[in-house]
């Protein structure tokens, strides 16, 4: 189940010059974007990472505010309520949701977000703001690669493993919704992918007169090589690795 605020998008709300950019990545669980993430913060300071508000209890060091907004069921029902939440979804039995306030801050002040979501959730974030929105889609090399990297995590279950690489095939199936697919082999390799495909869109931003002041590229960078690192992981090009991986 999913939903998102009753009041319909302002013709506002589309891109505009001088406006944010929203960076959805999203992965079945063990693929790795939330460590993808973190790095591209790391190299692009005014990139930040929205905090997602939840119903399920902190895991291990996680602290509320920084991690996740921890709330409880009634709580989360009030925001869903009073028109806060910009997308909400039900994901293992937690129910997760992004603030609405938070990505209109973003998008008017000219700052790029991160939003480690889930499908139904960057579906009703590029429905609200379709021109403002980048939706990258991560992957691991293969199903047996994912189980290997839930079973080294050694904090679920057996029957919660295989609930997630059951929710996983169904959750990969989307990825002909996202404008990008990157599969994580090797960490640097698919970190320098998401950066081309960030730069990329921020570079083409500029020459379509939108946004504001993008990335500076590095020294001796070249916008051709950035733009063909991205073109190759656009989701038209991965399709047939995507069809394999999943059995057609």
């Amino acid at each position: 189940m999913s939903g998102s605020p009753e009041t319909p998008s302002d013709a506002a709300d589309e891109g505009q010059q001088g406006r944010g950019l929203l960076i959805i990545l999203s992965s079945p669980s063990g693929a790795g974007k939330t460590t993808l993430a973190h790095r591209l913060m790391e190299e692009f300071p005014a990139v930040s990472f929205s905090v997602s508000t939840t119903t399920r209890a902190p895991r291990g060091s996680e602290r509320d505010g920084v991690d996740y907004h921890f709330v409880d069921d009634a709580e989360f029902d009030r925001m869903i309520a009073d028109g806060a939440m910009a997308e909400w979804a039900e994901v293992h039995g937690n129910r997760y949701g992004t603030s609405r306030a938070a990505v209109e801050e973003c998008l008017a002040s000219g700052g790029d977000m991160i939003f480690d979501i889930d499908w139904q959730g960057g579906n009703a974030l590029s429905a609200r703001w379709p021109r403002d929105v980048l939706k990258v889609f991560i992957v691991p090399p293969s199903m047996a690669v994912l189980e290997a990297r839930l079973r080294g995590r050694g904090t679920d279950a057996q029957a919660v493993i295989a609930e997630r690489l059951a929710r996983a095939v169904a959750e990969m199936r989307h990825f002909p919704e996202y404008d990008f697919v990157i599969v994580n082999d090797d960490f640097d390799d698919a970190y320098a992918t998401l950066r081309a495909v960030y730069l990329s869109t921020r570079l083409d931003a500029r020459a379509g007169g939108g946004g504001t002041g993008e990335p500076a590229l590095a020294a001796g960078e070249a916008e051709p090589a950035l733009h063909a690192r991205a073109e190759g992981a656009r989701v038209e090009v991965m399709r047939g690795r995507l069809e394999d991986m999943l059995g057609g």
